[in-house]
């Protein structure tokens, strides 16, 4: 069999590398597309779309939630992890998706949630009935209160969407009782993982998708699983409530969590030997410092964690410099590869947070985000892209009140950081909407309402512009899949303009952004391969990434 080096300097089969450098699309189902005509996304849906992405090139898809929930965060509370809410299909329209990807040759990750539960869960409903001190109740976090009466909660800590992490309980009795612990919402109570049935229980749950044929997981609050043992109050509870960051050492990134990832890595392991493909575990992993993020990547532990660092770079050189510097210094020298981001369910639109204003983000906004789109698609590593990205959409920030359903909103009262923008329902034709999305009678209303202007943004338009981000993406990918020199490895950087990045990948492929709005001369000369926007020869425009073939020695 064909082998070729791992990070880790071992050969492995050819089989065994796909994830390393894989470019994996995020579809939100319930925003992708939409089947039935109720506005809402689902698995019919995305077999649909398939081709779509198959022509894009992308080489897996994430899928978020569909287990039945009752979608208090958008199907991240789980009711049942064994199953497909009926909004989404069904366990047989599950498996003709399964079919459908296989045929095509695309992967498929699930999204699981290990961290909490929908307070709907039979569990949960369980332990609402049982006594204090019970069997049921320490599956999760329950304690009683501080102060006269238990008035008070156990702890000063903070739910990551706003207001107290606790709830107070009535009894089976009907009188006034424990807490719960909740670091979401408080539909979303958090299971303890020092209990054993918690960790056989989701032994269960990756199997039966497994054996469905699934070829991995991406794990929602991979660094949340275990709290301190004894719930102390958090050393700065101000912090904690000025961001959604997992900034409380007590409650994340205990070091019990590397232990159910070096087990579950096994059972994929199990997995993979009986049929040679691997499985992928990729994780949701939010700590202070890459060297931390890399102790999750270790050979026996997540085979990949999303580096956040690159999402949050402000658009600046020195600022992107350092944290692919320290990426490749931390993570990649574990045997792992570094997996990047640009943007998820969870946050801003890239064009709207590189643009400077508007509703619809600036131009030089989309300038940038075509800019860092090729800069990822350059990186050592694996990427993944947000469904949408590949169009250019800006954020949709003017969504009225009474139409909000991200639960950050109703919990604090705060527009600020909440989700709804970047999940509007993706346009697929025409210029009005539904744009397609829905295949509902004439009339029919998406989820989340799509503003006017994505009309400018539908897919059809998309693929009929040779200049479109849709383009730029696919050329990429076919190119990154074409040229040895990109995907999994390392890069050297070069000197370079002020405000001008450039690195060289393997023999002679040469990646560099502008990070400043005026023209500098190119770092290396003639007519670029690919670029993200307008790039004459020996020049490089503001706002501009670029790659080139070149013989460049350049230190």
């Amino acid at each position: 069999m064909l082998t070729a080096p791992a990070g880790d300097g071992l050969a492995r089969p050819l089989a065994y590398r796909w994830w390393r450098d894989a470019v994996i699309y995020q579809v939100y189902v319930r925003s992708f597309l939409d089947s039935t005509g109720d506005g809402i996304g689902d698995l019919a849906g995305v077999r649909a779309g398939l081709p779509y992405l198959k022509k894009l090139g992308v080489d897996g898809i994430w899928l978020s939630p569909f287990y039945p929930s009752p979608q208090h965060d958008h199907g991240y509370d789980v009711a049942d992890y064994r199953d497909v809410d009926p909004v989404f299909g069904n366990l047989a329209e599950f498996d003709l998706l399964m079919t459908d990807v296989r045929r095509l040759g695309v992967k498929v990750l699930l999204d699981i949630v290990p961290n909490h539960c929908s307070s709907e869960h039979s569990w949960f409903r369980e332990a609402l009935a049982a006594e204090p001190g019970s069997e049921a109740r320490a599956r999760f976090h329950f304690a009683d209160g501080r102060g006269p009466g238990g008035d008070e909660p156990p702890n000063n800590w903070h739910s990551m969407f706003g207001g107290p992490a606790w709830s107070r309980v009535t009894e089976p009795d009907g009188t006034p009782g424990q807490w719960y612990l909740h670091m979401f919402t408080s539909e979303q109570p958090d299971l303890n993982w020092r209990n054993a049935q918690v960790g056989a229980h989701f032994d269960q749950v990756l199997r039966f998708w497994l054996d469905r044929g699934v070829d991995g997981f991406r794990i929602d609050v991979a660094a949340g699983l275990f709290k301190h043992r004894d719930l102390p109050d958090s050393p700065d509870p101000a912090a904690d409530a000025r961001t959604r960051d997992s900034v409380n050492p007590l409650a994340w990134n205990q070091p019990e969590v590397h232990d159910v990832w070096r087990h579950w890595r096994s059972v994929c392991e199990e997995y993979t030997a009986r049929d040679g493909r691997e499985r992928l575990l990729v994780g949701e992993v939010s700590v202070p410092t890459a060297r931390e993020h890399a102790q999750y990547v270790r050979p026996d532990e997540l085979h990949q964690a999303f580096f956040f660092d690159l999402l949050g770079a402000p658009w600046n050189a020195d600022a992107f410099h350092k944290v692919i510097s320290e990426a490749m210094q931390d993570i990649a020298g574990t045997g792992s590869t570094i997996t990047w981001v640009l943007n998820n369910h969870d946050q801003v639109r890239t064009v709207t947070r590189y643009g400077e204003s508007g509703t619809e983000g600036s131009g030089l906004g989309a300038a940038r985000a075509r800019a860092a789109a090729l800069l990822m698609l350059a990186l050592p590593g694996a990427a993944y892209i947000y469904q949408g990205e590949e169009l250019g959409l800006p954020e949709v920030v003017d969504l009225p009140d009474e139409v909000l359903t991200d639960p950050i909103f109703h919990r604090t009262g705060s527009r600020a950081r909440i989700r709804d923008g970047c999940r509007v329902p993706l346009p697929w034709s025409g210029h009005a909407s539904p744009f397609g999305f829905t295949s509902g009678a004439e009339g029919a209303k998406p989820w989340l309402p799509q503003p006017d202007w994505f009309a400018e943004h539908a897919t059809d338009r998309a693929l009929a512009d040779t200049r479109s981000f849709w383009h730029l993406y696919r050329d990429g990918l076919q190119l990154r899949d074409s040229l040895p020199q990109l995907g999994e490895g390392t890069l050297r950087w070069l000197q370079s303009p002020p405000d001008v990045l450039a690195f060289v990948r393997g023999d002679g492929l040469v990646c560099a952004v502008n990070f400043g709005t005026a023209p500098v001369p190119a770092p290396v000369g003639g007519a670029p391969l690919l670029s993200s926007g307008p790039c004459p020869a020996g020049v490089l425009p503001g706002s501009t990434a670029a790659w080139w073939i070149s013989d460049c020695t350049n230190p």
